[in-house]
Protein backbone atom coordinates (compact mmCIF):
# COMPACT_ATOMS: atom_id res chain seq x y z
CA UNK A 1 0.00 0.00 0.00
CA UNK A 2 2.76 2.42 0.94
CA UNK A 3 4.64 1.62 -2.28
CA UNK A 4 1.48 2.33 -4.29
CA UNK A 5 0.94 5.72 -2.64
CA UNK A 6 4.62 6.57 -3.00
CA UNK A 7 4.59 5.57 -6.69
CA UNK A 8 1.44 7.61 -7.32
CA UNK A 9 2.96 10.64 -5.57
CA UNK A 10 6.14 10.29 -7.64
CA UNK A 11 4.02 10.05 -10.83
CA UNK A 12 2.19 13.27 -9.93
CA UNK A 13 5.48 15.02 -9.19
CA UNK A 14 6.93 14.02 -12.57
CA UNK A 15 3.77 15.16 -14.41
CA UNK A 16 3.78 18.49 -12.59
CA UNK A 17 7.43 19.02 -13.53
CA UNK A 18 6.69 18.52 -17.23
CA UNK A 19 3.37 20.36 -17.33
CA UNK A 20 3.68 23.63 -19.19
CA UNK A 21 1.59 26.67 -18.49
CA UNK A 22 1.01 28.46 -21.76
CA UNK A 23 1.91 32.11 -21.63
CA UNK A 24 2.18 33.37 -25.22
CA UNK A 25 2.25 37.07 -24.26
CA UNK A 26 5.27 38.90 -22.85
CA UNK A 27 4.45 42.38 -21.55
CA UNK A 28 6.87 45.33 -21.33
CA UNK A 29 6.03 48.60 -19.56
CA UNK A 30 7.89 51.88 -20.14
CA UNK A 31 7.40 55.63 -19.76
CA UNK A 32 8.57 58.08 -22.42
CA UNK A 33 8.84 61.82 -21.74
CA UNK A 34 7.19 63.83 -24.53
CA UNK A 35 7.27 67.35 -23.06
CA UNK A 36 7.17 69.39 -19.88
CA UNK A 37 5.42 67.07 -17.39
CA UNK A 38 3.88 65.04 -20.25
CA UNK A 39 4.59 61.37 -20.84
CA UNK A 40 3.44 58.35 -22.77
CA UNK A 41 3.00 55.09 -20.92
CA UNK A 42 3.76 52.17 -23.25
CA UNK A 43 2.23 48.79 -22.43
CA UNK A 44 3.69 46.56 -25.14
CA UNK A 45 2.50 43.02 -25.81
CA UNK A 46 4.92 40.72 -27.65
CA UNK A 47 3.14 37.58 -28.80
CA UNK A 48 4.50 34.15 -29.60
CA UNK A 49 4.17 33.01 -33.21
CA UNK A 50 0.59 32.17 -34.35
CA UNK A 51 -1.07 33.82 -31.31
CA UNK A 52 -3.16 37.00 -31.35
CA UNK A 53 -4.52 39.40 -28.74
CA UNK A 54 -7.84 41.18 -29.13
CA UNK A 55 -8.18 44.93 -29.62
CA UNK A 56 -9.95 47.15 -27.10
CA UNK A 57 -12.91 47.13 -29.51
CA UNK A 58 -12.64 43.42 -30.35
CA UNK A 59 -16.14 42.74 -31.67
CA UNK A 60 -18.84 40.50 -30.21
CA UNK A 61 -17.64 37.46 -28.28
CA UNK A 62 -14.04 37.42 -27.06
CA UNK A 63 -12.69 39.38 -24.11
CA UNK A 64 -11.28 42.69 -25.40
CA UNK A 65 -8.02 44.05 -24.05
CA UNK A 66 -8.67 46.66 -21.38
CA UNK A 67 -6.62 48.76 -18.99
CA UNK A 68 -7.54 49.98 -15.54
CA UNK A 69 -5.35 52.58 -13.81
CA UNK A 70 -5.17 53.01 -10.05
CA UNK A 71 -5.86 56.51 -8.76
CA UNK A 72 -2.72 58.57 -8.36
CA UNK A 73 -3.02 62.20 -7.16
CA UNK A 74 0.10 63.16 -9.15
CA UNK A 75 -1.15 61.85 -12.49
CA UNK A 76 -3.82 63.03 -14.94
CA UNK A 77 -4.78 60.60 -17.71
CA UNK A 78 -5.07 62.36 -21.08
CA UNK A 79 -7.60 60.65 -23.33
CA UNK A 80 -7.99 56.95 -23.92
CA UNK A 81 -5.43 54.21 -24.46
CA UNK A 82 -4.30 54.21 -28.11
CA UNK A 83 -3.26 51.09 -30.04
CA UNK A 84 -0.20 51.02 -32.29
CA UNK A 85 0.21 47.88 -34.35
CA UNK A 86 -1.08 46.09 -37.43
CA UNK A 87 -4.81 45.73 -36.77
CA UNK A 88 -6.30 42.61 -38.35
CA UNK A 89 -10.01 42.01 -38.95
CA UNK A 90 -11.55 38.60 -39.62
CA UNK A 91 -15.06 37.22 -39.54
CA UNK A 92 -15.21 34.44 -36.95
CA UNK A 93 -18.08 31.96 -37.46
CA UNK A 94 -17.74 30.74 -33.85
CA UNK A 95 -18.60 34.18 -32.49
CA UNK A 96 -20.64 35.19 -35.56
CA UNK A 97 -18.83 38.52 -35.53
CA UNK A 98 -16.01 40.37 -37.25
CA UNK A 99 -13.16 40.36 -34.74
CA UNK A 100 -10.28 42.83 -34.42
CA UNK A 101 -6.93 41.66 -33.10
CA UNK A 102 -3.15 42.01 -33.27
CA UNK A 103 -0.49 39.40 -33.99
CA UNK A 104 3.22 39.51 -33.13
CA UNK A 105 3.29 42.89 -31.33
CA UNK A 106 1.04 45.73 -30.27
CA UNK A 107 1.90 48.86 -28.29
CA UNK A 108 -0.88 50.29 -26.11
CA UNK A 109 -0.16 53.94 -25.27
CA UNK A 110 -1.71 56.10 -22.54
CA UNK A 111 -0.79 59.80 -22.47
CA UNK A 112 -0.45 61.37 -19.02
CA UNK A 113 0.39 64.71 -17.45
CA UNK A 114 2.14 64.96 -14.10
CA UNK A 115 0.68 67.51 -11.71
CA UNK A 116 4.14 68.14 -10.19
CA UNK A 117 7.76 67.38 -11.08
CA UNK A 118 7.94 64.48 -8.63
CA UNK A 119 8.84 60.92 -9.52
CA UNK A 120 5.87 58.58 -9.19
CA UNK A 121 4.65 55.12 -10.11
CA UNK A 122 1.58 54.51 -12.25
CA UNK A 123 -0.09 51.24 -11.33
CA UNK A 124 -2.94 49.34 -12.91
CA UNK A 125 -4.10 46.11 -14.46
CA UNK A 126 -4.41 44.81 -17.99
CA UNK A 127 -7.14 42.31 -18.89
CA UNK A 128 -6.78 40.37 -22.12
CA UNK A 129 -7.51 37.18 -24.00
CA UNK A 130 -5.31 35.41 -26.56
CA UNK A 131 -6.11 32.79 -29.18
CA UNK A 132 -4.37 30.85 -31.89
CA UNK A 133 -5.92 28.99 -34.83
CA UNK A 134 -7.07 26.11 -32.62
CA UNK A 135 -7.84 27.41 -29.14
CA UNK A 136 -8.29 30.38 -26.86
CA UNK A 137 -6.82 30.71 -23.41
CA UNK A 138 -9.01 31.95 -20.56
CA UNK A 139 -8.97 35.73 -20.04
CA UNK A 140 -6.16 36.97 -17.80
CA UNK A 141 -5.83 40.01 -15.59
CA UNK A 142 -2.32 41.02 -14.55
CA UNK A 143 -1.07 43.97 -12.55
CA UNK A 144 1.59 46.37 -13.79
CA UNK A 145 3.53 49.36 -12.51
CA UNK A 146 5.44 51.98 -14.50
CA UNK A 147 7.95 54.36 -12.93
CA UNK A 148 7.62 57.93 -14.22
CA UNK A 149 10.62 60.11 -13.49
CA UNK A 150 9.11 63.58 -13.12
CA UNK A 151 12.46 65.38 -13.21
Amino acid sequence: MKKGILSFGFFLLINAAFAQIENPVKWMYTAKKTGNKTYELHMTANLDNKWHIYAQDAGEGPEPTSFSFSKNPLVKLDGKVAENGKLEKTYDPNFKSTLKYYSNKVDFVQKITLKSAATTVVKGTVSYMVCDDHKCLPPKEIPFSIKVDGK
